[in-house]
């Protein structure tokens, strides 16, 4: 009797020490559809839970809550009233059946979207075909990780073909998590594409898109995100600082009928209308199909790629596109900068059908200067086939049939030999992408500029000084041997001075002429007597505040001149006596020296 009530006891204590109800993190947590004010964290449980997401600015410290009582093995959970470009720790948990943490920690966080068109750096990182579980692909991964080292990586894109052969979530679970999950997903919003793998290779699933990739991916479909609303998750806009991005479907039907080239389909449609509204300095679009390919596949016998090629890209280069980036051909190929060529492969002819001879490549090699835009919606687009970051070479079939095209004549560099990603920056006007390959060797770069190569004229008082910055971010060397990344350059000669600025390459230069002049009632801005002081001056956004004194009630005006006296602002006032306040916005004139003038008294003003 006693044993048996010592049996018991144990029993007891064995059964309520391990609750059966205890879930554990089968898939995830990884990110999606980031906004400025919201983010999606998804995650799977072995068995049904509630969601709780706990958050806050600081690690150990997440004060913040959000929940979902249903009882759920696929979490997807909304985290919003979110603050814009900031950085946010989380843990993700459930409170039913039992209270548990599954993951929480200083890897586990999220970044909000920027402010739209703000300059800042911007790291993506572009794999296409990468689902496969091979050596290849975490080689892949292991070397973008050494090369990212500390920088956070901001953008995740997917090209597609994101987990072979079908694109099972069997697939996905076995071939594509497992890889990324404790590198990346768990702090990295993911931004994918669909490939014909993910479709199964299948026409029924072209058409009811009934695959597991939209379980699977929370995507933007309202423009919550940035750009013109698609209403599908099959293809989307997002804005991410001072770029446009456009993921599309080029596998995947609309209406059982139409595809990406169809060019009066609905996506072709929709596209129209999103990039007419995009005003980002930078627009970068991605998909699955190439239309320039000599790899395992070929543009020049495939009639999906041919089409693409014909029919569709002159619509992205007439919109200013920048870069196209895609999978499908497991290669790495990456263009000239490229403008009008749509044909075959023996047409193409570097001088009429590339906006550039140059490679690009801007290392100091003989033609590498940057690839240079002189608007934002200027012509030339680089394209890059990125689809060796899992699946790598182009078998004998591949070699066979492209045996008298490879490399495309329209390709600076190529190479099916080796697999990688690429590494892409954004910082303002310049856009730099290294192909960063399995065994850590970069192979290739290019890099992009907006609006350099500027000649600029100031006109100053003799003896003032103008602060002259380049119009490029990189490496300067000016006139008289100063390095620095601006100078301030002192008129003290009645003459017009010429200063130049150029970079390590001589690829860009910018011309600064200084002309002096001797406008009467001009004051200098550091004298204590000043009746009028104005700050920042100088504004490099053209938002002035102006601080200024008077003996009496009476009204005035402010007026703002051009150095040869035009008047390009005026703004009528009662100036109060004593002190008075006015907020002066000059967001639309060029950047220069100006002359404000308020109850006949004038200063200098610099933007």
């Amino acid at each position: 009797m006693k044993n048996s009530t010592l049996s018991s006891l144990l029993f007891l204590v064995l059964f309520t020490a391990q609750p059966s109800f205890a879930a554990s993190v089968v898939r995830g947590p990884y990110l999606n559809s980031a906004t400025q004010t919201s983010v999606h964290i998804k995650w799977r449980t072995s068995t049904a839970t509630n969601s709780v997401v706990q958050f806050g600015t600081v690690n150990g410290t997440l004060t913040q809550t959000a929940s979902d009582a249903a009882l759920v093995t696929e979490h997807d959970m909304l985290v919003t009233g979110l603050s814009a470009d900031t950085k946010y720790f989380y843990s993700i948990g459930a409170s039913l059946p039992v209270t548990e943490t599954y993951a929480v920690g200083n890897n586990y966080y999220f970044s909000t979207l920027p402010i739209k068109g703000v300059d800042r750096v911007t790291r993506i990182w572009a794999i296409g075909d990468c689902g496969n579980n091979s050596s290849n692909q975490l080689d892949v991964r292991n070397s973008y990780m050494r090369y990212a080292g500390s920088n956070h990586t901001d953008i995740m894109m997917l090209l597609g073909d994101n987990a072979y052969e079908n694109g099972t979530d069997a697939q996905y679970q076995d071939e594509f998590f497992p890889q990324y999950q404790d590198s990346l997903l768990r702090n990295v919003v993911l931004w994918p594409s669909p490939g014909n793998h993910d479709y199964a290779n299948n026409g029924s699933r072209q058409n009811d898109h009934d695959i597991p990739y939209y379980n699977i991916f929370t995507l933007p479909t309202n423009g919550e995100s940035g750009g013109v609303p698609s209403g599908t998750e099959a293809y989307y806009s997002f804005d991410y600082a001072n770029i446009h991005f456009l993921s599309l479907d080029s596998y995947g039907k609309d209406s059982n009928r139409y595809l990406l080239y169809d060019t009066l389909g609905p996506q072709v449609q929709w596209i129209k209308r999103d990039l007419a509204a995009n005003t980002q300095k930078w627009t970068i679009a991605y998909w699955h199909h190439p239309p320039y390919t000599s790899g395992s596949h070929s543009s020049e016998n495939e009639p999906d790629l041919k089409a693409i090629r014909e029919r569709f890209i002159r619509i992205l280069e007439r919109y200013g596109v920048d870069l196209i980036l895609n999978g499908h051909s497991h290669v790495y190929e990456r263009s000239y900068f490229l403008n009008g060529y749509y044909t075959n492969y023996s047409t193409f002819n570097l001088a009429s059908h590339a906006k550039s001879t140059s490679t690009g490549k801007y290392d100091n090699s003989a033609n590498s200067c940057p690839f240079v835009k002189t608007e934002d919606k200027a012509k030339g687009t680089v394209y890059a086939v990125v689809g060796s970051s899992g699946k790598v070479g182009p078998g004998t079939l591949g070699v066979l049939q492209n045996l008298l095209t490879w490399p495309q004549k329209c390709m600076t560099y190529s190479n099916r030999d080796i697999g990688g990603g690429l590494a892409v920056t954004v910082n303002g006007n310049r856009l730099d992408a290294e192909w960063v390959c399995s065994d850590g060797v970069i192979r290739d770069r290019f890099t992009m500029m907006k609006d350099v190569n500027k000649k600029v004229t100031y006109t100053i008082a003799q003896n003032d000084s103008v602060l002259l910055s380049p119009s490029w971010k990189g490496t300067y060397n000016w006139t008289g041997g100063t390095n620095t990344a601006q100078l301030n350059f002192v008129g003290s000669s009645p003459k017009t001075d010429t200063v130049i600025v150029k970079d390590n390459f001589t690829c860009i230069k910018d011309t600064f002429i200084i002309k002096k002049t001797n406008v009467t009632g001009i004051k200098n801005n550091n004298q204590k007597d000043e009746f009028i002081k104005v700050y920042p001056n100088p504004s490099s956004t053209g938002d002035f505040k102006i601080d200024f004194t008077s003996n009496e009630n009476k009204p005035s005006s402010i007026r703002v001149f051009d150095l040869e006296g035009k008047l390009i602002f005026k703004e009528d006032i009662a100036i109060k006596t004593g002190n008075t306040q006015y907020e002066l916005k000059l967001f639309n004139v060029p950047a220069g020296i100006y002359l404000l003038n308020i109850d006949e008294q004038t200063v200098t003003i610099q933007k």
